[in-house]
């Protein structure tokens, strides 16, 4: 693990467990707003197989760049939520000065109670506490064959699919040797009770 890694997630571990009496009044946040790289998000897309029949929902979706790459270089559809009033705007903004706005929208609204139920894939970006609270949430509405597609953080004890590891020269807005790893979930049938 890099040293700003390390950092990195040494600061959201002190944040998760220094913050409970006060964090337990308070919605669950994805964490601080950090970029992915756009190699990363290329190959979240590639993994996924994004194509123009899909609807992509971004939660945690920042400055809107995975919606925006699905739309523009897969033909697809998509949604992004965040809790962010100034990234929405600004992801709406884009996508109208790109002329996309009838097929890319951006949402201020908590991931937790996102409408996600006609997602064909869900990519994300959040910290470990947001994913466990997020998978009970995708079991119960998404379709069986959803595709979920993570950025560095899993599901613990839900193995992906799929997993691929980038090496990046660039990541947390800063140059240097990074890796990031990639995870593909596919939602399973539903068992009969």
């Amino acid at each position: 693990m890099t040293p700003i890694r390390h950092a990195f997630c040494l600061a959201a571990l002190l944040l998760a467990t220094c913050l409970p009496a006060v964090a337990s009044d308070l919605p669950l946040s994805g964490g601080p707003y950090v970029p992915t790289p756009q190699r990363v998000v290329d190959e979240m897309l590639k993994i996924a197989g994004v194509g123009a029949k899909d609807t992509v929902i971004d939660l945690g979706s920042g400055d809107g760049r995975i919606v925006l790459t699905a739309v523009q270089k897969h033909g697809a559809r998509g949604r992004g939520y965040d809790i962010d009033a100034r990234l929405v705007e600004r992801s709406n903004a884009t996508a109208k000065k790109l002329g996309i706005e009838g097929r890319a929208s951006f949402h201020e609204m908590d991931v937790l109670k996102a409408p996600i139920g006609d997602a064909t894939v869900i990519t994300l970006y959040l910290l470990p506490e947001m994913m466990r609270a997020l998978r009970s949430k995708f079991l119960k509405e998404l379709k069986p064959g959803t595709r979920i597609v993570s950025h560095d953080f899993d599901f613990g004890d839900w193995k992906p699919e799929r997993s691929v590891n980038l090496e990046l020269e660039e990541k947390y807005d800063s140059p240097g040797r990074f890796s990031s790893n990639i995870f593909l979930w596919v939602v399973p049938e539903r068992s009969a009770q």
